[in-house]
C-alpha cells in the first residue's frame, strides 16, 4: 500500500522532489565532512530558514526566499576568510533568532515557523521540481570539477597554498553550490530532514567505506533507501514525514555502522 502511495497523481510530484535532495544533500555532505565543516550543513540550513520565512512574511515561496539567506551565509564565509565549524555555529545562533523572532512578530504566526523546520514536502509543486532540478542539474555540472580539487586540498594542503587563486575559486564555488543544496533541501524537505540528509548518511559512510568512492556510494545508498522508507512510512501512518526520516536515518545508519563495526572484530 505505501509503495503504491508514491505513484499516486497527488504525491508523485513530492516524491520526486525528496528523491533528487536525498541523492544531493549526502554527496554534499561527504565534501563538508571531509573539509571538517559538518556544521555548515546546518549553520546553512537555518539560515535559509530564516530568510525562506521572511520571504513568506512578504508572499514569496520558501524556496525561492530560502537561497538567499544561504548564499549570504556563504559568501560572509568565504570572503570573511573563515575556516572550521565556529562560523556555521554562528550561522545556526542568527539563523535561530532571526527565524524565532519573525514568527513571534508577523502574520505568519509560529505555525508557519514550525511548518519551515519540519518541512512541506507533500506540499511540493513544479515550483520546487524545477528548483529541485535546477540545483541537481548544477551540481552534476560542478562536482565532477570540484572534487578532486577539494579532495586534493584537504590531502595536499602544500597544493592548496601554492595555487591560492585557484584554491580560493574553488572553495568559494563549492560553498555556494552547498548553500544552494541546503537551501533548496530546507524549503522542501525541512530544515532538520535537510540537515540529517547531509550529516548522518556521511557520518557512517567515513567509517566503514575502503575509500572515497565507495563512501558516495554508501552515502547516497543509505539516504536515498532511507527516504523512501520515510515517505511510506510517513503516508500510511499519517506521521510528520521530517522526523520520520531523521529516525529512519538514524536507525539505518546506526545499523549499518554496528553491522561493520562486528565483522571488523571478527577478523
Amino acid at each position: 500500500m505505501g509503495f503504491e502511495l508514491i505513484f499516486d497523481p497527488l504525491f508523485r510530484m513530492p516524491f520526486a522532489v525528496g528523491l533528487i535532495m536525498s541523492a544531493l544533500l549526502p554527496l554534499l555532505g561527504n565534501l563538508l565532512r571531509l573539509r571538517d565543516e559538518w556544521l555548515a550543513a546546518l549553520g546553512l540550513a537555518y539560515l535559509a530558514g530564516a530568510s525562506g520565512l521572511i520571504g513568506l512574511a512578504f508572499g514569496i515561496p520558501a524556496v525561492l526566499g530560502a537561497p538567499l539567506g544561504a548564499v549570504a551565509g556563504a559568501l560572509a564565509k568565504s570572503f570573511g576568510h573563515f575556516r572550521g565549524n565556529t562560523v556555521y555555529a554562528m550561522m545556526v545562533i542568527v539563523g535561530w533568532a532571526t527565524t524565532m523572532l519573525v514568527a513571534s512578530n508577523s502574520a505568519l504566526g509560529s505555525v508557519m515557523g514550525h511548518a519551515l523546520i519540519e518541512g512541506q514536502l507533500y506540499f511540493a509543486g513544479v515550483l520546487h521540481l524545477g528548483a529541485a532540478i535546477a540545483v541537481g542539474a548544477l551540481s552534476l555540472l560542478l562536482l565532477p570539477l570540484l572534487i578532486p580539487a577539494l579532495v586534493r586540498g584537504r590531502l595536499i594542503p602544500g597544493h592548496e597554498i601554492s595555487n591560492r587563486r585557484r584554491a580560493w575559486q574553488r572553495n568559494i564555488g563549492f560553498d555556494l553550490l552547498a548553500a544552494l543544496g541546503m537551501a533548496i533541501g530546507a524549503g522542501t524537505l525541512g530544515l532538520m530532514a535537510a540537515f540529517a540528509l547531509a550529516f548522518v548518511p556521511p557520518w557512517a559512510a567515513f567509517r566503514v567505506a575502503r575509500n572515497w568512492r565507495h563512501c558516495r556510494w554508501i552515502s547516497v545508498g543509505i539516504a536515498t533507501v532511507a527516504y523512501v522508507l520515510a515517505f511510506m512510512i510517513a503516508l500510511v501512518f499519517d506521521q510528520p514525514f521530517g522526523p520520520v526520516l531523521v529516525a529512519v536515518l538514524v536507525l539505518m545508519t546506526g545499523t549499518v555502522v554496528t553491522i561493520r563495526s562486528y565483522y571488523r572484530c571478527q577478523r
